[in-house]
């Protein structure tokens, strides 16, 4: 095997590439999902409901994914920096899919039901008819609000206890690593990336106050009702998945010169990946 194909074939026997490529191909689903949401409201502004369903439980499962799938990799890191004799114990190939799997079990145990709860109290007529595509028109049982809002607390809590548990064993393996002088890099690279991930999720956290942010810009400005719509979906949908990029692409030895291989057409001899 040359060194070419050793290089990319770490992207799929790295849990941390495995869990970094599952984040970048959820964030696609994701802005293709609302993306053509966001046209079709511009565009026909009511669509047929069955269609607005798919469209709005795919959204949904993939926006709850990113934040689970950041955790995950937080603790990856605070694994590989902590507990640097296990790594290749605790995260290994077969946990690392076993994982992704449990991210979208949880995204789907809280997604699904709001469709079963339609289906059951809604008449069969609605799916039929046309709808202003937006998740509380089309899930606006009360049972669906209350346990949306349950749900996003819990994830969100449990979330930041994970990131801030990890940021701070990492911190503290960097400050001991610094008295040492070993490992300095390798821990200060993790504890800014653990940061990033906290950034992350502070913007993802803006798709569960969107609702509310949106209708008080409205009451200010109603004259601006387009604008205030657009300005929204941008910094509310788009520009939190550019961050992943940022952290795990143009950040990493790895990917930055396969970007220089693939993109600019030159070659380096060899690429040994760094860690984040």
């Amino acid at each position: 095997m040359n060194s070419s194909n050793y290089n990319v074939s770490i992207f799929y026997v790295n849990p941390r590439y495995i869990l970094f490529i599952h984040l970048v191909l959820n964030d696609m689903i994701q802005l293709t999902t609302t993306f053509s949401l966001f046209v079709f409201s511009y565009v026909f502004y009511k669509i047929n409901t069955f269609f607005c369903c798919l469209i709005i439980t795919s959204a949904v499962f993939t926006t709850l994914n990113t934040p689970l799938n950041l955790a995950f990799m937080a603790v990856e890191c605070y694994i590989a920096i902590c507990l640097p004799l296990r790594h290749a114990e605790l995260c290994t190939i077969r946990r690392t899919y076993i994982l992704i799997g449990w991210i979208w079990a949880m995204s789907a145990a809280t997604t699904l039901p709001d469709v079963f709860i339609i289906v059951a109290t809604e008449p069969v007529q609605l799916f039929y008819s046309t709808i202003f595509c937006e998740r509380d028109n089309l899930f606006r049982h009360p049972v669906s609000l209350k346990k949306r809002d349950v749900s996003y607390i819990i994830y969100l809590v449990v979330v930041w206890l994970t990131l801030v548990f990890t940021y701070f064993k990492i911190f503290f393996a960097a400050k001991t690593a610094k008295e040492s002088k070993s490992g300095v890099p390798h821990a200060k690279k993790a504890r800014n990336t653990i940061l990033l991930h906290g950034f992350q999720l502070l913007l993802c956290m803006l798709t569960y106050i969107a609702p509310l942010l949106k209708k008080a810009l409205l009451f200010w400005f109603p004259k601006y009702n387009v604008h205030i719509i657009f300005v929204c979906y941008v910094i509310v949908q788009i520009l939190p998945r550019f961050i992943s990029p940022m952290v795990y692409g143009l950040r990493d030895n790895t990917f930055r010169q396969h970007l220089r291989k693939y993109l600019l057409c030159t070659v380096r001899p060899s690429i040994k990946p760094l860690f984040q």
